[in-house]
């Protein structure tokens, strides 16, 4: 629907004659209806980042900081086959025109640069295209 100017409204209803205390009221409305309803600004967004929390009760993960990327595939296919997929799609990607230009040598540059359609093909969805931070975790909760 198109959106017109209050003014430009108050012009035609004068050149089409109105009563000037019908044409005061008809404006103060309309300038009502487009004020927004909360004049009190809103306070900016949080931003949020990714994190992987590993679950590592016996302690087998060593004490450095990991980093890696959050992704997304069927549930009824199998874990294993991700790094495959990666690859797979790295490689239709290096076929490309932009491929052959920009090829990926690494699994981190397929996930920072590899458009979302060659991830998708492969059935796989990359959630953050940046590493994120790896937390473990020994999977209790602390008693007080």
């Amino acid at each position: 629907m198109p959106k017109i100017d209050v003014s430009k409204v108050a012009e035609i209803l004068k050149k089409n004659q109105i009563d000037p205390t019908t044409l005061r009221r008809v404006i103060e409305e309309m300038n009502l209806a487009v004020q927004p309803d909360n004049e009190e600004e809103k306070p900016p967004a949080v931003k949020k980042q990714f994190a992987i929390v590993v679950s590592d009760p016996e302690g087998k993960l060593p004490k450095h900081d990991f980093v890696g990327w959050v992704i997304q595939l069927p549930e009824n296919e199998s874990v294993v086959t991700t790094p495959d997929r990666v690859f797979r799609a790295a490689y239709d990607f290096n076929a490309s025109k932009k491929g052959r230009l920009l090829p990926v040598k690494t699994v981190g540059e397929a996930f920072e640069n590899l458009p979302a359609k060659h991830f998708k093909d492969h059935e796989i969805w990359v959630k953050t295209k940046t590493p994120v931070l790896m937390l473990r975790t020994d999977n209790e909760i602390p008693k007080e």
